[in-house]
């Protein structure tokens, strides 16, 4: 009878050591669910960024489709850093690629989106944009270069936008367009 009591107490609970282990298991399981969720959100973030970049680059590409005549005087690399005035000064630009291009400076620094007492909070982090002009080819290159959450591939060498400006090439991020003229009188 004591042998039956001593194996009924023994089967009643469950021991400390089981607790610990189930502890252990549910909390390596809620930390894998932190960094997906980490993960999640940073992937979130540069597809967002993306986005924002692909939004500016069809902008200046229609703007120079629009002025194709002047696309020469659109040659240039504007965005964070750059002397561009304040986005309400833009109307006084005297032509109209220095108006195009002082307007989407400030698209690329993120004026387009404001917030209460932080200012511009749009577009990406570190913007820049980028217009190259071949005569021969009668082309434009429009590029927008920003920096990213975490290291990737590096940008090919040929889109050299934002070179050398985030630390690292791979934390370089770039979306080019080519836009080529067609020559009518050819």
């Amino acid at each position: 009878m004591s042998a039956m009591r001593n194996a009924a107490w023994r089967e009643a609970g469950t021991s400390m050591i089981e607790v610990l282990v189930t502890l252990v298991i549910l909390l390596v399981g809620l930390l894998g669910l932190a960094g997906l969720q980490v993960q999640s959100q940073r992937s979130e973030m540069e597809s967002y960024q993306r986005v924002q970049a692909l939004v500016l680059l069809q902008d200046m590409g229609g703007r120079i489709t629009a002025n194709r005549y002047s696309a020469a005087s659109y040659v240039a690399s504007v965005g964070t850093g750059d002397a561009q005035p304040a986005a309400s000064a833009c109307a006084t630009q005297a032509t109209m690629p220095d108006r195009d291009l002082c307007e989407w400076s400030n698209a690329l620094k993120g004026a387009s989106e404001q917030q209460a007492g932080v200012g511009a909070t749009g577009a990406m982090v570190g913007a820049r944009g980028c217009v190259t002009y071949d005569a021969a080819a009668s082309s434009v290159m429009v590029s927008v270069a920003w920096q990213g959450l975490g290291d990737t591939a590096a940008p090919p060498a040929s889109l050299t936008c934002g070179q050398n400006q985030y630390g690292s090439e791979a934390m370089r991020r770039v979306v080019s367009m080519p836009i080529r003229f067609g020559c009518l009188t050819c």
